[in-house]
């Protein structure tokens, strides 16, 4: 495997970025990772070797780049910290994620081990609307996006990613927790609804824990 640390100049900065692929002349089918809230850390550069383990060329940007260099070390997680995390969560907003991720696959096209093909998404908590998002904003980019405990994919605001369904081409798996505090209850049937009416194709699950 081949892994490798970079930067992708974007309209505000530089993002360094993590990528990971298979050995081989490749070029590999290309995802993006979309980070969660605690940020970048080995525990999601191993979920990027894991994704490249099964033939992908993963690209882990980081989001918090226009904050500075942003590290946490989770082991010592205390409420204090836990505002902090809150705060360069809130400072990510769809719009900009959109404006990145179009930098972010220009650097994908240009990469020799990428492929030039259908991608994929896939984003962890806080980034499962940027996931909802980026395929609703790039239709011809995407082929395939993966949600994990997703947040903030149903909002009454205007920029609401679950409002780009009619835009989605891409197939889409959905899978929330059977209890967070986060995903209020009219999410899930509202967010059936909308895909529904467009046609999209998805799996959405609530894995049980009994």
């Amino acid at each position: 495997m081949i892994v490798q640390e970079t930067e992708i100049s974007t309209a505000d900065g530089i993002t360094p970025t993590f990528y990971a692929h298979p050995d081989g002349d490749g070029p590999f089918p290309a995802i993006i990772l979309y980070m969660d809230a605690p940020g970048i850390r080995e525990e999601l550069r191993n979920f990027a070797r894991r994704i490249a383990d099964q033939g992908y060329f993963c690209l882990l940007p980081d989001m918090y780049y226009r904050l500075g260099t942003t590290r946490f070390n989770l082991a010592k997680r205390d409420d204090a910290m836990s505002v902090v995390i809150k705060s360069c969560m809130n400072s990510v907003t769809n719009e900009l994620v959109i404006r990145d991720t179009k930098d972010w696959l220009a650097y994908l096209k240009d990469h020799p081990k990428a492929s030039s093909g259908p991608k994929g998404c896939v984003g962890y908590c806080m980034s499962g609307k940027f996931v909802l998002s980026a395929v609703g904003a790039y239709p011809d980019e995407f082929a395939a996006g993966a949600t994990l405990y997703g947040v903030g994919m149903v909002t009454d605001q205007p920029d609401s990613p679950h409002l780009l369904a009619d835009k989605i081409q891409a197939e889409l798996f959905m899978s929330f927790a059977e209890d967070d505090p986060l995903v209020p209850d009219n999410v899930m049937p509202d967010l059936k609804t909308c895909l529904d009416a467009h046609k999209v194709t998805y799996q959405l699950e609530v894995p049980s824990s009994t």
